[in-house]
């Protein structure tokens, strides 16, 4: 397939890059400033927050599939009104100008924190592992642009007009983040482990960026015996942690430990059986054997 990566430069669009690339499949990445690469994969900057531009980047390599990642990355990094309206421009022009010009395949990247955990006045999850049929709680204009995102995405696989599905990738860590390199917001993974009100936060919740780059090439590979409009959670196997988040939710996300107990030993907050189940998709890496 002709596969365009949207946010290809990321710290996942690079990994996606490379995997679809590793393929066989051809890839266009597309990025305001796309890095510079040494292989086969075709670079392109383009703002797809300008309708006409991203029509007109389609439209110029028509792909049989999309990969949308591109977006403000998290909550704090721009003013509030640009992150929503940046978010939702985004994906609402890439999912129009797919179904214009016969895209057949649009996968986007939502995130974990529709279901509103960080929420300053307080949240409590009714229950645990989060799956996709948990309500969603935004509380900020990243959360609330994710949850805009995901309805537009299923409001056109409502119309039938090609396959659209919907991810919501865990924090990213990237290859060289284990061996200490900065993580998306400052720092590092070890610092990450070792202080735990950091890590609370986002339940302590992770991926790595290469097992969320097999779930993106299996999930196009697959995407015909999908259901369309499809969500689906993308996380380790476990949480960043030394202890048992039965143990860390309560003390530090205030959790019921009723509810915060439904989590046995090293378990992930999320739930990823409906990955496995419809894709046959497993993380393959955690911190315990990558963290250097």
């Amino acid at each position: 397939m002709r596969v365009l990566v949207t946010g290809g430069s990321g710290r996942l669009g690079r990994n996606v890059v490379d995997a679809l690339a590793a393929a066989g499949d051809e890839v266009v990445s597309v990025d305001t400033v796309p890095e510079r690469r040494d292989d086969d994969v075709v670079t392109f900057p383009a703002d797809l927050t300008d309708a006409g531009e991203c029509y007109s980047t389609l439209a110029r390599f028509r792909p049989d599939a999309i990969v949308h990642l591109a977006a403000i990355p998290a909550p704090g990094m721009r003013s509030e009104v640009r992150t929503f309206t940046t978010n939702t421009a985004l994906a609402y022009n890439v999912c129009q100008s797919a179904a214009d010009l016969g895209v057949g395949h649009v996968l986007v990247a939502s995130s974990p924190t529709v279901m509103g955990y960080g929420n300053p006045a307080g949240w409590q999850p009714s229950y645990l592992p989060l799956d996709e049929n948990h309500p969603v709680a935004p509380w900020n204009a990243y959360t609330m642009s994710k949850v805009a995102t995901e309805d537009v995405v299923r409001a056109f696989a409502r119309r039938g007009e090609g396959r659209f599905h919907i991810f919501r990738p865990c924090f990213v860590v990237s290859p060289e983040e284990w061996r200490g390199a900065p993580t998306q917001g400052g720092g590092t993974v070890r610092g990450r482990l070792e202080n735990r009100s950091e890590a609370a936060v986002s339940l302590f919740n992770y991926v790595d960026a290469r097992d969320a780059a097999e779930f993106v090439r299996l999930l196009l590979a697959k995407a015909e015996h999908v259901p369309n409009g499809e969500t689906f959670f993308v996380a380790a196997a476990d949480a960043l942690a030394e202890k048992p988040l039965s143990e860390l939710l309560p003390e530090h996300m205030s959790v019921p430990e009723e509810v915060a107990g439904q989590l046995a030993g090293t378990a992930s907050a999320f739930d990823t059986s409906r990955a496995r189940r419809l894709l046959g998709w497993e993380p393959a890496y955690d911190w315990r054997t990558e963290l250097v």
